[in-house]
């Protein structure tokens, strides 16, 4: 049954075997760096699910998002630059170095496809933009929540993608799905390799994993970073704030561009997502020269706040700041130096 195959693969013996090799493995579980509240007790949940449901007020738009259609020779003209496009929430599409990557490629209708209530994304038809992308180089995953690791976009993309790149204990759901085992990689942080001379490095963050109830910090979860002769890009993944940023900045940094988690932010899950003054600071600490927001514009994830109020805060903390800072429409082709900054959400 394919809502059986939504939970991915089994956490058997041999895979904590594996897991225990790693030293953010601890207590039976992978950990975070610094302790983060994940004790929202059991007698918060139906408050939260009635807030979820009832607090509908500007938490999407009034029309499904438009997507810039995608022009395959732009995107595969020769360049010096790196070439992006993001298509909401965390997809983003890159060229470098004459490879195509693509991270996190939640591009299905839904993040809730186990639960009886749909949580339907801003546009629609996303996963036929998968027939229109050239071969796919690499994929790369940074956890296994629904909105980033998603079963009908892989069973569209395994056909056209030469390798993956995943958090330690992402594996084991693509193989379930029908993925090559010897085409993927499974990433510790801090492991770095070099791929097409691109230096890519898996950088921590605070957050957890989890499909299901039993496998819950059984996976890692965090950033990626690529450096090239010409540019250093930084792709933050989900997480909350903390000293971790700094040591990225240290060991990694500057970056030219870095891509920010902002949006899905609340107070019941403070620690473990970024609220856009934070984001803007992280970035800051990890020593991003410009920097946009992700997560943001393709679902309703979190009743606290408007659909468009993580860009909005993310750009005026960006101005309060000094920091150079992009908000390109979905689907737009960009590089470092062409992003645009303008709040195209405002003409919808």
């Amino acid at each position: 049954m394919k809502i059986l195959k939504q939970f991915g693969g089994k956490v058997t013996s041999e895979l904590i075997q594996r897991y225990q090799q790693s030293e953010n493995w601890k207590d039976g579980q992978f950990q975070n760096l610094e302790t983060a509240d994940m004790s929202m007790s059991l007698s918060k949940v139906p408050g939260i699910i009635y807030k979820q449901i009832s607090n509908s007020k500007g938490r999407m738009p009034k029309k499904p998002l438009p997507i810039i259609p995608f022009d395959k020779v732009a995107f595969e003209a020769d360049s010096d630059k790196t070439k992006m496009i993001w298509y909401g929430h965390s997809v983003i599409l890159m060229r470098m170095n004459g490879k195509t990557i693509l991270i996190d490629p939640m591009l299905g209708k839904d993040t809730t496809p186990i639960a009886p209530v749909a949580n339907k994304r801003f546009s629609e038809n996303t996963l036929s933009l998968i027939d229109d992308f050239p071969e796919i180089d690499l994929i790369i995953f940074t956890h296994d929540h629904y909105d980033h690791l998603d079963y009908d976009s892989v069973q569209k993309l395994k056909s056209k993608t030469k390798q993956f790149f995943v958090a330690l204990g992402v594996k084991r759901h693509l193989v379930s799905w029908g993925v090559a085992a010897d085409i993927i990689t499974e990433f510790d942080w801090w492991d770095h390799t070099i791929y097409n001379d691109i230096s890519i490095t898996f950088t921590p963050t605070q957050h957890f994993s989890g499909r299901g109830l039993t496998d819950r910090f059984k996976g890692l979860w965090g950033g990626w970073a690529f450096k090239t002769a010409n540019e250093n890009i930084w792709f933050s993944g989900d997480g909350g704030y903390g000293k971790h940023f700094e040591e990225i900045g240290k060991r990694l940094g500057s970056f030219d561009f870095a891509f920010m988690e902002c949006g899905q932010y609340n107070e019941d899950w403070y620690d473990i997502h970024l609220f856009p003054k934070e984001s803007v600071q992280a970035a800051i600490d990890a020593k991003a020269q410009k920097v946009m927001p992700v997560h943001w514009a393709g679902f309703a994830l979190s009743y606290q706040h408007t659909w468009t109020e993580p860009a909005e805060e993310f750009v005026a903390a960006c101005l309060d700041k000094k920091i150079n800072h992009g908000t390109p429409e979905i689907g737009a082709l960009f590089t470092v130096d062409s992003v645009s900054a303008e709040k195209w959400w405002l003409s919808l």
